[in-house]
């Protein structure tokens, strides 16, 4: 390692670990706060690359959005509080009694004496609300306002890779004849485009486009231009309609089990993201090319009853062979000849209904969906996928329900699919004082059970094959501190990917949070998780199904100064074990510097970062800021250093650019990447870009 840069990145933790011995101030002292929904996403999430590929962009669009247009909290209503992930139905239930009782708030004080809120949900609240009169809104649709108030938001961006990757190389025409996928048919570059417009909370209309890295545009097996193309229409409580899509759309209804193209936080570091809370009809606006619905969807609401139809037919990438559908394509990519041979090979129609009934301190969800293919959908047979779904049609049948009294709430749903397979998800929550929470939360998903469209609360890739009992707590022991817990004890009762046995595991998670003021936060995580999965002994070649135990240690601190500076400091500390192999360790250590200028709308982010991990067991992820609507984790494994540098420049309400700059400098190899993807270099550099104009 670089003793120089180890020695400046250690001063630079020592003066901002001083900083804590400053004097305490008010938690509304200052007039900025140390966190967006990004630092929020990523104080939470405690999932990583080995928890599978999770989708953060529409979630992240939404609390983007929530962040520039804050919600009125003198007329919120529960439905809109319910979008902000890290808070509990206990809490949402809080601040609406509150101002029933109260009135409009008349300072954002105010906030401190509603019932639950600790400091540091306001601090994650603060950026998402505003004080505003307590107007009621009429719920028509007037055109003319629509016309004169509705925004519009053109976005663009571009990614310019700064190597040159094998899939780009230039071959001779007879090994191409041979070997045609040993070629990216396209450009490098990344490209897309969105066009979106909006009516307050009420109107939604928008186009997107996106072009991925290595596939064509107006040229050879596409000749339309961009890869792929999405529209969406929605309109919201517009009387008694609720909601009514268009296009593309999304849906999610009680916890997944049958219905749900959201993304999950699941076993984070609050017990505000465990489960769903959030149901219903949403657009669909992210570039997403799989997890969404193309057709209609509408909910029409009757007193405290609310009735969503939806109907979708859409075509997919699948593997077609003697007229049967053996896998699908999920990734939306189009890069290589054997790409384009699966594009559009089969089509998916589904066809359903929800009916909720919602009062004070009870709610019942009915849903039914049934999906049918074009053809039979055959996976081919593994060990492992002996009861992955198979057929041409599939139903599920889910019930929802949830119950809150005094101090406990509790929820959860039941369903069963095709075939006979059920999967249950049960919550208990119960908070017996405002410092302190406990949840009880157990899964049975039968190995039988077919869902796709499910996803949910788990430990493996879906809901299937799996059981668990999980247990959290959250306590403000003292102030300005919280201590947050969890323990999952997970079974698999059939073969999983990967896993060639019945399996079992188990997961603990101890954050302690420490927030004295609004301008600086500091935690200590320690992840403990074992898990069993397969290994390869090459002194024998034998294969055995091991544990693999990982420990994992995170320390940060975060602090902002002068409303212009702030800082944050990562260590990341990994150990994993393989049975009677040697330990493998990872060490990272990052420091983040962000300046915004007083005399320029400019905002400059520098990322640095060192770290040594034995091998990939012994990866670390970690967060980066990104451009809008995305959440930056990448992992990292070997020797070496990171550095980005984020630069967004307002030039006026209506135009923003952001530019980044990442280069990953490895010390332990000349070559980056295997196959197509692979760099002949020791460094790995990337150019983004991004613009939006709104009007």
């Amino acid at each position: 390692m670089n003793k120089p840069l180890f020695n400046s990145l250690f001063i630079s933790l020592l003066i901002t670990c001083c900083t804590i011995l400053l004097p305490v101030n008010n938690l509304f002292a200052q007039s900025y706060s140390t966190s967006d929904w990004e630092e929020i996403g990523e104080q939470l999430t405690t999932t990583d690359d080995e928890d599978g590929n999770k989708d953060w962009t529409n979630n992240a669009e939404e609390l983007e959005e929530l962040k520039e247009h804050p919600l009125n909290i003198n007329t919120v209503t529960k439905e809109q509080l319910e979008q902000l992930p890290f808070l509990t139905d206990l809490q949402i239930e809080h601040i609406l009694y509150y101002l029933y009782v109260n009135g409009a708030m008349k300072t954002i004080y105010e906030l401190q004496m509603v019932e639950d809120m600790d400091r540091q949900t306001i601090q994650y609240l603060l950026p998402f609300i505003r004080l505003g009169e307590a107007e009621k809104e009429t719920s028509r649709l007037q055109w003319k306002q629509v016309c004169k108030y509705g925004k519009h938001d053109l976005l663009a961006r571009l990614d310019i890779p700064l190597n040159r990757k094998a899939g780009y190389k230039d071959y001779p025409d007879s090994v191409l004849l041979i070997n045609p996928n040993k070629q990216y048919v396209g450009s490098p570059f990344y490209h897309s485009f969105k066009y979106a417009f909006h009516y307050k909370d009420k109107l939604f209309v928008g186009l997107t486009a996106e072009k991925d890295a290595g596939e064509p545009f107006f040229c050879k097996e596409n000749k339309k231009g961009y890869d792929a193309y999405s529209f969406y229409f929605l309109a919201r409580n517009i009387g008694k309609l609720k909601s009514l899509a268009l296009g593309n759309y999304r849906l999610s209804y009680g916890q997944g089990l049958v219905m749900s193209s959201d993304y999950t936080m699941g076993k984070s570091a609050s017990i505000a993201t465990m489960g769903t809370k959030s149901n219903g009809i949403k657009k669909h606006s992210s570039t997403d090319e799989y997890n969404y619905f193309s057709g209609i969807a509408a909910a029409y609401q009757f007193k405290d009853f609310v009735l969503s139809t939806f109907y979708s037919h859409r075509k997919i990438d699948a593997v077609v062979e003697n007229r049967l559908i053996t896998s699908l394509k999920t990734d939306g990519m189009h890069r290589v000849v054997n790409d384009f041979e699966k594009r559009n090979n089969a089509t998916i129609q589904l066809i359903g209904g929800n009916l909720t009934y919602s009062s004070t301190f009870f709610k019942l969800g009915l849903t039914g969906v049934y999906n049918f293919f074009n053809r039979p959908f055959i996976p081919e047979l593994k060990p492992y996928s002996v009861f992955y779904p198979q057929g041409r049609n599939f139903y599920n049948l889910g019930l929802d329900y949830k119950f809150r009294w005094h101090k406990l709430t509790f929820f959860g749903e039941t369903a069963m699919g095709t075939g006979g397979g059920m999967a249950t998800l049960n919550v208990l929550q119960y908070t017996p004082m405002e410092t302190f929470k406990i949840l009880l939360l157990q899964r049975y998903y039968a190995k039988n059970y077919c869902a796709l469209n499910a996803r949910s609360i788990s430990e493996g890739s879906g809901v299937r094959n799996e059981s668990g009992e999980y247990i959290g707590i959250e306590t403000n022991f003292a102030k300005y501190w919280k201590l947050f817990a969890y323990a999952d004890v997970f079974h698999f009762p059939w073969l999983r990917y990967g896993v060639d046995k019945p399996s079992s595991g188990f997961d603990a998670l101890t954050q302690l949070t420490y927030t004295p003021r609004r301008n600086l936060v500091m935690f200590f995580r320690y992840r403990y998780k074992v898990k069993d999965k397969n290994n390869d002994d090459p002194s024998t070649n034998i294969r055995s199904v091991c544990p693999y135990t990982q420990h994992k240690f995170r320390y940060q601190l975060g602090y902002a100064l002068h409303d212009r500076i702030s800082l944050r400091t990562t260590i990341d500390l990994v150990s994993v074990k393989v049975l009677n192999l040697s330990p493998s360790h990872g060490f990272m250590l990052l420091q983040n510097v962000s300046y915004t200028f007083s005399s320029l709308p400019l905002r400059v982010e520098v990322h640095y970062g060192l770290f040594d991990t034995d091998d990939y067991n012994s990866r670390i992820s970690t967060y980066e800021r990104g451009l809008l609507y995305s959440l930056s984790m990448p992992s990292f494994y070997g020797k070496g250093v990171r550095f980005a540098l984020n630069i967004r420049y307002d030039f006026n309400s209506h135009f923003m650019a952001i530019m980044k700059f990442g280069r990953t400098n490895y010390l332990d190899r000349d070559k980056i990447g295997t196959g197509l993807e692979e760099i002949d270099d020791d460094s790995k550099m990337d150019l983004s870009m991004q613009v939006r104009y709104k009007f």
